[in-house]
């Protein structure tokens, strides 16, 4: 970093010794769209937790509609900068770049834009960012092992300019982690599992679960199976209709409650009613409540054909509740595994159903739920320190042993 350049960092409401410093840090997030998705909901989480004297962040997006966090966002003193992708690569860039000279010194640009983050990476290291992140979310392994000749071109340029310009790379999961930086990615010492943290103090205390189902507009006695997602083609909505009209079949009293909103939501919706399911399936949009909803549920069903890591399934965990997962997700994911049981997406409904309802009993009470979240590698008070001192490092790409919180390797499930 240049001279007088490192800050001190700080968590709001208690001090974290990382970098001595003289003026605050600022830190670039690049991302698509702040809506209620998960590294979004981490990115918040991490945002309110930080003493923005010490830290500032600053969000750079690539969609010009407007995000479920935006309000907050500019409420707390940090930037909403529209950059749009439209127009091509040569006008990104040139977007880009004027941010980087307009609104900056940056310290720190943290791209989450999956295998484009190199090229946004190669961009801040012209404009002189000396902290360049990488972070991988998701697993697409199997999609790109498909990919056309076009694609296999850009994903060989974005690998390359990600090993030339990023001075770290994080990734929620192995399988996240192989699918950014390739299946060697831990020959690489800048490259590393990096868990995001959870906030879990929104589970303690007393829940009312009968509030919840009169606010969803479900009977108190009825079988909720929830879900908590995007609608797209990788939550797999389609199975989890079919997997909620068996279960009808075996359980009159099954309800099944989406949470959520994304641009498949209409054809869900075309498929419930199609399905004679249109009355028994609660369309919840997209909730800024969700640790208040998850204990209205009975079981928590996710099919999802493939995941990086899904944090909601760490507040699932949290909140005590029994949890049917895909067995395509890595299960790095798994902290509290008497509650989970698992199915592959391409098992039949009836196998789906029948595990849910078995499951209805594994439900662990909601104090010992959030204890064993808070001691996990997933708390966010043992993940905010090694980010940060990653931010405040002096010599990029260059660092000890790992912290808590982060891991050189991990299972890929």
């Amino acid at each position: 970093m240049p001279p007088g350049a490192l800050p001190g960092v700080a968590l709001a409401g208690r001090s974290v010794d990382v970098v001595r410093a003289v003026t605050a840090l600022r830190v670039l997030h690049v991302v698509a769209q702040m809506n209620r998705g998960g590294v979004e909901t981490w990115l918040m989480q991490v945002l309110r937790n930080l003493d923005p004297a010490s830290v500032r962040m600053d969000f750079l997006v690539t969609l010009a509609e407007p995000g479920d966090y935006d309000a907050e966002i500019r409420a707390r003193g940090s930037g909403m900068i529209p950059c749009e992708l439209r127009g091509g690569a040569a006008r990104f860039a040139w977007r880009f770049l004027a941010v980087l000279r307009e609104r900056g010194p940056f310290h720190v640009v943290h791209s989450h834009e999956h295998h484009f983050s190199g090229f946004i990476l190669a961009l801040a290291r012209r404009a002189g960012v000396p902290i360049r992140i990488a972070h991988g979310h998701t697993d697409t392994r199997d999609l790109d092992a498909t990919a056309g000749p076009r694609r296999r071109l850009y994903l060989a340029l974005m690998r390359a300019a990600l090993r030339r310009f990023a001075t770290h790379g994080f990734a929620v999961s192995a399988p996240a982690a192989a699918a950014l930086f390739g299946p060697r990615w831990e020959d690489d010492a800048r490259w590393e599992v990096a868990r995001c943290g959870i906030d879990f103090g929104a589970f303690r205390g007393p829940a009312d679960r009968a509030e919840v189902r009169r606010d969803l507009g479900v009977p108190a006695s009825a079988l909720v199976l929830g879900h908590v997602g995007r609608f797209d083609p990788l939550k797999n909505h389609a199975l989890l209709l079919r997997i909620a009209a068996e279960t009808l079949r075996r359980d009159s009293r099954t309800v099944l409650v989406l949470v959520g909103d994304g641009p498949l939501r209409a054809a869900v919706e075309s498929d419930a009613t199609r399905l004679g399911l249109r009355e028994r399936v609660v369309f919840a949009g997209s909730r800024p409540d969700v640790p208040r909803l998850l204990p209205g549920f009975d079981v928590f069903v996710f099919p999802s054909i493939r995941e990086g890591l899904p944090l909601v399934v760490l507040e699932a965990q949290a909140a005590g509740l029994p949890i049917v997962l895909s067995d395509g997700i890595t299960r790095e994911v798994v902290v509290i595994p008497e509650l989970f049981a698992a199915r592959s997406p391409a098992d039949a409904p009836e196998a789906w159903a029948e595990t849910v309802l078995s499951s209805v009993t594994r439900r662990v009470p909601v104090e010992d739920a959030v204890a064993a979240m808070e001691r996990s590698e997933f708390s966010l008070s043992r993940t905010l320190a090694p980010l940060l001192e990653v931010y405040g490092s002096p010599e990029p790409g260059v660092r000890g042993a790992s912290p808590a919180g982060y891991a050189r390797s991990g299972s890929a499930g």
